[in-house]
């Protein structure tokens, strides 16, 4: 097994910056970045809708901006059918629900101030998707 995709210096970086962004957005807004979250209070709530907008809009053009400024492209193909991909969105969604926040929510703000609940939902989100790996190669 080799490594094509090692590339600390590049990760450490994201890391810095994605850990600057929740800290900025804190210090703003007064509250924790969790993409689930933030996406159902624009879609629900009148209060910081501008706000949960330019976030959102935020994370469509980051990678069209980073496209034009590397000169890099960017393959994406979906490989599924429409159905599934609706079905798999709808777990995701029932799923942000029951544990109370998403996966950038609790790993990446609720790991940050040390909250049990999202050190566990972490540990939990990244068993199952080793599995779904696994089980997905011997299916």
């Amino acid at each position: 097994m080799s490594i094509v995709n090692f590339t600390p210096a590049s990760a450490f970086l994201g890391g810095l910056i994605i850990g600057l962004s929740v800290i900025i957005f804190f210090i703003f807004n007064g509250r924790m970045i969790g993409i689930s979250g933030i996406a159902s209070n624009f879609l629900n709530e009148r209060k910081n809708r501008i706000d949960n907008f330019l976030f959102l809009l935020g994370l469509i053009l980051g990678p069209l901006i980073y496209k034009i400024y590397t000169k890099q492209q960017i393959d994406i193909s979906i490989s599924s059918s429409l159905i599934l991909l609706i079905f798999a969105g709808l777990l995701v969604g029932i799923g942000t629900r029951i544990s109370g926040g998403c996966t950038s929510g609790h790993g990446i703000s609720g790991i940050g101030r040390f909250s049990l609940r999202s050190i566990i939902a972490t540990i939990t989100f990244m068993i199952v998707g080793i599995l779904t790996v696994f089980i997905k190669d011997i299916i």
